[in-house]
């Protein structure tokens, strides 16, 4: 398969394109649909445990876009990241990576932002042993409600910045502007919500020694009426 959708593809006029991207890119899309699939059907048969797996879907022009890059699509020239096909890019670099990276994802978000996510070797720190346990209770009012008595806040951080992009005629500027609007504050809810878990999540564990959470059926709450408010609260990522 894999020779036929690259190799044979970009003899055809058709796909001459394909040739400007780099194979190594190519390559792992392909592992990632058969991969994809294979999942997919294991869903299907039984042979694959736990929530059902739909049919993969190709990706969307307009929405989240990905390529992974295995060691010889990449390099690292001191400050700046070489992509194969593309040149050395000018990167800011968030911190210093603790080992060689085996692969790096670059990614490019709706909004137009890019960002480039490394694979390494890193190794664990177990925290300090303690005495305490806690049991956790998620909730609307209260993200965390926890054994001790101890609430914490869910601030809401959904906006809903969709309505200013219905109003907007297809096609138009107007649309593309308001579009692009609504990708920056899906952004930034999004972050802002992955570093509250995070936090939340962190300071959970490193006081106390087990944490206990109940087993919520969040698929299922999220087709009922408190869709929206259970997706906002974001559940499911603070217990992962």
């Amino acid at each position: 398969m894999q020779r036929r959708v690259i190799t044979l593809a970009k003899a055809a006029p058709e796909r001459a394109w394909l040739a400007e991207v780099a194979s190594v890119a190519l390559v792992q899309a392909c592992q990632d649909a058969r991969r994809a699939y294979k999942n997919w059907f294991g869903s299907l048969t039984g042979r694959r445990k736990g929530p059902k797996v739909r049919h993969p879907k190709p990706k969307r022009k307009r929405s989240r876009q990905s390529i992974r890059l295995t060691r010889n699509g990449f390099a690292l020239h001191r400050e700046r990241l070489y992509v194969a096909k593309v040149g050395d890019i000018r990167v800011e670099w968030s911190r210093s990576l603790p080992s060689v990276p085996s692969s790096v994802t670059v990614i490019r978000e709706p909004d137009g932002r890019y960002y480039a996510s490394f694979v390494v070797q890193r190794e664990a720190t177990p925290l300090p042993a303690c005495d305490r346990e806690v049991g956790v209770d998620l909730g609307l009012n209260s993200l965390v409600v926890t054994s001790d008595g101890e609430a914490s806040g869910n601030p809401r951080f959904y906006r809903a910045a969709q309505r200013v992009l219905s109003r907007r005629q297809k096609g138009s500027a107007n649309r593309a502007r308001a579009r692009h609007r609504v990708a920056v504050v899906h952004r930034r809810v999004r972050d802002a919500r992955l570093d509250h878990a995070h936090k939340t999540a962190l300071r959970l564990v490193r006081d106390n020694q087990a944490v206990y959470a109940e087993d919520l059926a969040v698929s299922g709450l999220t087709r009922t009426r408190l869709a929206k408010s259970v997706a906002d609260a974001g559940w499911s990522q603070l217990l992962r």
